[in-house]
């Protein structure tokens, strides 16, 4: 492995005929960000990807030092995320809720515990800080929790944490 990219962005092509032409608006705005492998700035060696289902109104907190395995069985200790990227199935009729677990909440990119990023049915967000990332401290700021926003039927969402290890 020599890299790892995050590649989020929008792109439209819109067509307006006319009597004699047609109006066309192009644009592709892409934030492309690759991270060589280690541990500095703009570096990552550490990655997680799970397709996760949640019950109806339940959660999980997601334990970024120490419980989440990497691609080959690994246990990772994520010390700084540099990404993350979850998407909402699109079968789902609930959200899916993103926010610092109650206990050891990792605040990273929401801010504050009470923060909370809602992710509706075939919604995905990508939240990236590639060249100093958001720190990771064990046991006492290092949990993510993902939940069901309602009772009635479950979600289903795809994950993607990556980061260093040191």
């Amino acid at each position: 492995m020599t890299y790892m990219r995050m590649r989020p962005g929008f792109s439209w092509l819109l067509e307006s005929p006319g009597d004699l032409d047609t109006r066309t608006s192009k644009l592709a705005a892409v934030a492309e960000i690759e991270l060589a492998i280690g541990t500095g700035a703009s570096q990552a060696d550490k990655a997680f990807a799970d397709t996760r289902t949640l019950a109806l109104s339940a959660n999980e907190d997601l334990d970024l030092a120490g419980s989440l395995l990497d691609p080959f069985g690994a246990t990772l200790t994520f010390v700084k995320v540099k990404g993350i990227y979850l998407k909402a199935a699109a079968g789902n009729t609930n959200s899916v809720i993103l926010k610092p677990a109650a206990a050891n909440g990792f605040l990273g990119p929401f801010g504050a515990a009470t923060h909370t990023l809602t992710i509706p049915p075939s919604g995905f967000l990508v939240l990236a800080a590639p060249v100093s990332g958001w720190a990771v401290t064990a046991a006492t700021a290092d949990n993510i929790n993902v939940a069901n926003s309602a009772a009635g039927t479950s979600v289903t969402y795809d994950i993607v944490i990556i980061g260093t290890s040191a």
